[in-house]
């Protein structure tokens, strides 16, 4: 049993767990307990603010998001897990951003869902745990629950959550997604990250929408991010132009962060751009008709999104491209058979080039 293991056969266990962790392909594996009392604290204040939008499940399980042992019973660690995922340079990403033409997707979104990817490593990690401790229950986790999986990161020494509200490692930046297993064995635990962020604000400097309100302060609802992938209906006005080019989430506080000049480029295939998704024009995306969408998108976290939300977002970028007769076209040709809401977006795109001469 679990509770009979000596203390030199618990580091025993957390060293192999680690092990398997790095063979499984993933860039650390760390353990932290099941405090999360600051962090609670945290949520309700943000959600009492109401910053998190449309985010309803954020609010929705109570205290099982921040109490582990809530959410499965008997859980005593949680093993957290990060794997680097950063497709391409980021002197490549910022060509792309800063060509009008081009349509901007994050850049976690451009291979095959992480979901999918981290889960199933994750599941062999799983495995492994239950055949070395029969007797304990193992239950993993990949954004599929309520879970406070950056605070749980920060406890076990993954990194710090930084100014802009993501994970920051000092020794490969922040360009990672996160797992966890919670376990019913005691393994001993891994040294908090401390913060290293210092005095550099420059991630609230570059955010468009000023969506990080204060250090450590992230407002949703004027994040791109949000935005574009979880607000289901119209996009305020005050906010279309400051999206550029981004169509599926934005990865400027991260590109600007010093941190990251320590990222390394990830050594996972399905985390590389398909489709052109990393470089494609924004008119291309826009002719895209429903069922090239959903088989672009197969397997991709960008599905989730659905057909018209994409085609707002696209809607939007073509509104803030350089006017030429290719983008009124391209708009104009799907102003009558498309959504309502689409068709509202369209409409102030167009606006937005009524006046303005063509550049071809």
């Amino acid at each position: 049993m679990t509770e009979t293991l000596t203390a030199d056969e618990l580091q025993k266990l957390s060293l192999q767990i680690k092990q398997w962790g790095a063979e499984l392909g993933f860039d650390a594996v760390g353990i932290t307990d099941t405090d999360l009392s600051e962090a609670e604290d945290r949520l309700f204040q943000w959600l009492a603010s109401g910053s998190h939008g449309e985010m309803a499940y954020m609010a929705r399980h109570g205290t099982k998001r921040s109490r582990p042992a809530e959410l499965e019973s008997g859980t005593v660690r949680v093993i957290s897990v990060r794997m680097d995922y950063l497709p391409e340079s980021m002197e490549d990403l910022q060509l792309t951003l800063d060509d009008p033409e081009k349509a901007f997707i994050s850049r976690y979104a451009l291979g095959r869902d992480y979901h999918k990817v981290l889960r199933n490593r994750l599941k062999k990690l799983q495995q492994l745990i239950q055949q070395a401790m029969p007797e304990s229950r193992n239950r993993l986790y990949v954004d599929s629950a309520p879970v406070l999986e950056k605070p749980l990161a920060e406890k076990a020494g993954l990194g710090w959550i930084g100014k802009h509200t993501n994970l920051i490692n000092k020794q490969s930046g922040s360009w990672f997604f996160l797992g966890e297993i919670y376990t019913t064995i005691p393994l001993p635990i891994d040294r908090p990250a401390s913060d290293h962020c210092g005095r550099c604000q420059a991630c609230l400097e570059i955010c468009p929408t000023q969506a990080i309100t204060a250090p450590y302060q992230l407002d949703a609802r004027r994040c791109i991010s949000y935005l574009t992938i979880e607000l289901k209906g119209s996009i305020p006005e005050s906010f279309r132009a400051a999206m550029g080019n981004r169509i599926y989430g934005c990865d400027d506080c991260q590109q600007v962060c010093p941190w990251n000049r320590f990222a390394r480029l990830t050594g996972e295939q399905d985390f590389l751009a398909r489709h052109h998704l990393d470089s494609g024009g924004l008119i291309t995306f826009f002719e895209w008709d429903e069922a090239t969408f959903l088989n672009r998108t197969e397997g991709s976290a960008i599905r989730r999104i659905g057909y018209q939300r994409w085609q707002r977002n696209l809607a939007v970028a073509l509104g803030n491209a350089p006017t030429s007769d290719a983008v009124v076209q391209a708009l104009s040709v799907r102003l009558d058979q498309a959504s309502p809401m689409v068709r509202e977006h369209i409409v102030w795109a167009l606006n937005r080039h009524r006046n303005q001469p063509a550049t071809d």
